[in-house]
This record gives C-alpha cells, structure tokens and sequence, in this order.
C-alpha cells in the first residue's frame, strides 16, 4: 500500500526558515472500472446518518498560500463547521511531551529519519503578528500582547463562532516518530497527557519571542486529535519508532487523554472536551489498533480514506486515489495477506464488522466514524487515454508541480479548476463510484460532485457520523469543494443497496445537522412520572426525532442510529437527554 505523502513547506520563524514535512494516511481495498456513464448502485431503502462536520486547518497556511484564519469566516468556512482540527504539534524526542518550538525541521528529505525531531512552528503559532488586514477582528496585533499568531487568530474566530469546536492535532506523517515510546508504559503516556492539556488547554505556553506565558493560550481547545502514523508499523515516516505493544498502548494512551480531558473538564463548569483521532485505512495497518476497544475514549474516528494511490508509482498505472468500492477491473496488487485492495467500502467494514484476514475483529462504532474527504489532487502526466479515458494506463512521471502546492504529482483544488467537474475533462467510474480528471496527457485522481455524493450516501446508509475534510488551504475562495461536501454530508441518501443496518422504516424528513453545541439543562419542564415512551431497544433503528424512554429519562434521536445506548456517548452522540420521566 501507499502511504499518502503531502508534503508542506513553513515558515518557523520571521526570517522564514523551510519547514518541510509530510501528513501521511492509509489506505483501503479498491478497485474500478472506468466509463462515463453516470451509474448509481441499485437502491433499495432510503437511509440517513449524522451530519457532523470536521476539517483540518494547516499551522502553516499562513506563509506561501497566505490562507489565514480571518478566510475561515469570510469564506463562510468556519459557520458550517463542527469541529476544527489545527494540525501539526510534535513530541519532544527527549522528554516524550508536547513543547513548543521554532525550530524548521532539519530536512525535507523524505527520507531522512530525523527530518521531524524536535521541529515545531511557534512561530506560526503564537508569534507571528497579523496585520488589521489579516486579522479575524479587523484590528491588528500590538507589541505587547500575550499572544499573537495563529492562536490568538483562532481565540478570535472562536469568539464569532461560540459553537465552533477547536482541537489541537498531534503526531501527523512526519511527527509520529516518538507516539511509540511516549505511550510505552503508564508512566510515560501520563506524562505526555498531562503535558498536552498543561500547554494546549490550560493555555501555559513557554515563553519565546517576548509570547506565552501562564494562561497565554487558555481556552481557545477543546481537545486533541491523535494523528499517530502509525502503531505497531514500519510503514509510517522512515525512522519511526514502532512496537509489537503499540497496539495496546494506543489504546492505553487514548484512554490516558480520556481521563485528563474529562477530569479538566469537570473542574472546569462540566465542559465536555473532546478527543477525536485521525486512523488508518488499510486492513494492514487497522490489524495493529484495537478496533473493539478504541471506539469508548473516542468521540470521533477519522477515517483516512484516501491516498491509496498515487504518483509515488511515477510510471503508473494510474488509479483512484479515494474509491468508494473495488471493482475487477484494478490492475494494483492485492494487499497481503488476503485478496482485497483499497477502498473505503472495505476500510469501514474492517473497523466495524471486521477482517479475519487480518484478525481485526472490528466493533469499532459506525455512529463515531467520520468519512475522510481529501480536498487535494494526485496526478500524473505522460498518460495515454487507452479505452478508458486515461484510467489504469501507464504514465511517464508524475503530474508537474504548481506553483502554489509545489509538490509534484500534489495540486490543490484551486490549481485545477479548469480540470476539475469540467464537462469535457470529468469522467465517472461506476464500478469504484468515483470521478477521475483527463485532458489528453495529464490524468487526475479526486473528488468530483459525482464522487462527492457517493461518498456521502454510502457514509449515510452506513450510518456513520459525517464527514473529514483535509486540508482548507487547498480549496478556492469560493470553498466550492467544501460547500459540495457540506451540502451532501447534510442531505440523506435517496437509496441504500447495502447499509450495515437498513432502516425498518425510511425517514420522513432528513434529518438536520446535529447542533454543534448540544444542550447543557435538561428542558425547563421537564416530563413528570413514570416513563410513557418505548424503551429503547439495542436491536431498533432510529431516526432524527425519534424518541424513547431509557433508565428513567426520556431521550431524543439527533440522526440516523441502531445500537448507540442512550447516555453512553457524551453530550456530542446521538442522543438529546430531554430529562428524567
């Protein structure tokens, strides 16, 4: 399999010194067949899931793209979204914590083991100043300032948008090269937790650059994204660090930040702090996480589903970078040990129901799984247009490098405008329900409004969560990719041919995006007496609206479920307690 290699480049100081890096994802089994023809999997019964929304903001988007946190509201970015994941913190290779540095990573070499060790941005974090231009607020940061950079943008954002949640992301491609060693013995993972919610969330930041401070940075997260890539394998980031016991310890160490998070968050009003994470979607990669364990410290599981191909394979064949299904006609090598290849039908199934291939015994929740949307291109050039419109031909290299992405084989959405969802150059792959992009020589790999709504309705029907996006700097100003996904991942599916649990019972009304922030009384009147409404049943499906009585209260469905218990999944699962009976 291939690992999704995105490279980036960031300033780490004034003098703009390169930070290279890459954010590396898994894959899935797929295959496809390519036609034009628009040709949609049978129908069989309405469905509808959750309509969550997360999408990653990139800590360096504010050097060559100039793409500030002030575009997230002026794009009308930051008002349709649920949760915002702020990517990439690193882990000190020597004390095994979260720190802060400004520090460029000492290669962009990909394959220099040491190209993330002790690198970071706190530059971009909480030094950079930003003008009244750039600014969230319009009003420009002054010299003597706590706290300036991307934090305080975001502290700003976050006062517009009071229900937005803001997450820190830990780990990525380059920066998971000591997950393993942090999360080694109860000790350590207690050590790195503590460090997190010290600097992140209580806000104490070192002080450098004349910024930070006790309390510099209080209350602008709501938690932690885990991107560690990955346990227990040496197909992360060349150098990484990795263990047989990673796969317990992953575990061990998401449920180590659940109890701090929640414990910070009792001392502090009864703030729900959430703890999301970023996780593979190759079979082979899933079998090192405990998908039956993972599932009760997490309030969501961002499954990264893309990247499974891609022009690392500089002479091709060409292929789809995020197929929804397999088809016959893929000409990639099976994944070992089994026969499947990569595809995001077969990366859900292995975290829900399971793989004996590889002994993953799924059980992972579907109603905590957000579906990965890449917002970025994967090309190559050279290629001929065979029987198929370029797909599965051989190439010459990869795609050139733009000028804004700089990374060939890499371009953003708006790098391909002319390309993308154009009526001459946009092609349909029924067999693998997925678009691809051909103008005669180069051929591209990505979401298009076909793909788009595939992805959502197979996110529906299964009854995940919703939808990741990564990464907001790729799109246009218009966010026109990101309004695609949002409209769908809000809609319902008109038809299922294979949900995990169908409905008995299509929904009337789709339901509408949960609220991003949930409430936190019970109704001022609350009902009275012995419970009156139907028990819940584990066996049940449920659709927004829905109510039911559950040891003693009455509760209310905010989307599509089956087998998600009333009161077991926070204030951000499926179900609204309405009070006690």
């Amino acid at each position: 399999m291939q690992s999704r290699k995105r490279a980036f480049v960031a300033a780490a100081t004034s003098a703009a010194l390169a930070l290279g890096a890459f954010a590396a994802l898994a894959a899935t089994t797929g295959t496809a067949k390519a036609d034009t023809a628009s040709a949609a999997k049978p129908a069989a019964a309405a469905a509808s899931s959750g309509g969550v929304k997360i999408a990653y903001y990139d800590q360096w988007s504010v050097y060559g793209n100039a793409f500030y946190p002030k575009n997230l509201d002026t794009e009308g970015i930051a008002s349709k979204l649920d949760i915002l994941n702020y990517s990439f913190e690193n882990i000190d290779p020597v004390n095994l914590t979260c720190f802060e540095a400004t520090k460029a990573s000492d290669s962009t070499n990909e394959n220099d083991p040491n190209a993330g060790d002790g690198a970071g941005d706190a530059f971009a974090d909480y030094q950079k100043s930003f003008g009244s231009d750039i600014s969230v607020d319009g009003t420009a940061d002054t010299w003597n300032q706590p706290l300036v950079g991307n934090f305080n943008q975001l502290k700003e954002l976050k006062a517009k948008y009071p229900n937005l949640k803001i997450v820190v992301s830990l780990g990525g491609w380059t920066y998971s090269k000591y997950f393993s060693d942090a999360a080694a013995t109860d000790a350590s993972r207690k050590k790195l937790v503590s460090s997190c919610i010290d600097m992140f969330i209580k806000g104490n930041l070192p002080v450098q650059g004349g910024y930070g401070g006790t309390g510099a940075a209080a209350g602008i997260f709501d938690g932690f994204d885990l991107d560690w890539e990955y346990p227990g394998s040496p197909n992360g980031h060349v150098g990484n660090h990795y263990s047989a016991a990673d796969k317990a310890n992953f575990t061990a160490l998401a449920a180590e930040f659940r109890s701090e998070l929640d414990a910070y968050g009792a001392a502090n009003g009864g703030k729900k702090m959430l703890l999301t994470a970023a996780l593979p979607s190759g079979q082979d990669k899933i079998a090192n996480i405990q998908t039956d364990k993972l599932g009760q410290y997490l309030d969501y599981a961002n499954i990264m589903t893309y990247d499974m191909h891609g022009a690392w394979d500089a002479t091709g064949p060409t292929n789809h970078q995020d197929p929804t299904y397999q088809s016959p006609s893929d000409p990639s090598n099976p994944i070992s040990p089994g026969t499947e290849k990569y595809s995001t039908d077969a990366a859900i199934n292995a975290w829900t129901n399971g793989d004996a291939a590889y002994g993953i015994p799924g059980g992972f929740p579907a109603s905590k799984i957000t579906m990965g949307y890449p917002l970025y291109y994967r090309g190559w050039t050279g290629v001929q247009a065979g029987s198929n419109h370029g797909l599965y031909q051989p190439a010459t290299g990869p795609a050139a490098a733009r000028g804004i992405s700089q990374v060939a084989g890499t371009a953003y959405y708006k790098e391909l405008s002319g390309i993308v969802d154009n009526a001459s150059t946009t092609f349909w792959d029924s067999a693998s329900q997925s678009n691809y992009f051909y103008n005669g020589s180069e051929f591209w790999t990505g979401l298009g409004s076909q793909g788009v709504q595939a992805k959502a309705d197979y996110a529906h029907c299964h009854g995940l969560a919703g939808s990741m996006m990564y990464s907001l700097l790729d799109l246009d100003a218009s966010a026109t990719l990101f309004n695609k996904i949002v409209t769908a991942t809000n809609g319902s599916a008109s038809g299922c041919s294979n949900p995990t649990t169908p409905p008995t019972t299509p929904p009337t009304t789709p339901p509408t995006t949960p609220p991003t922030t949930p409430p936190t009384t019970p109704p001022t009147t609350p009902p009275s007496g012995t419970c009156t409404l139907p028990s819940w049943s584990a066996s049940a499906v449920y659709v927004g609206g829905n109510q039911v009585s559950w040891k003693g209260h009455n509760w209310q469905a905010k989307w599509w479920t089956t087998n998600e218990e009333p009161g077991t999944t926070g204030e951000w699962g499926v179900w609204q307690d309405n009070g006690a009976c």
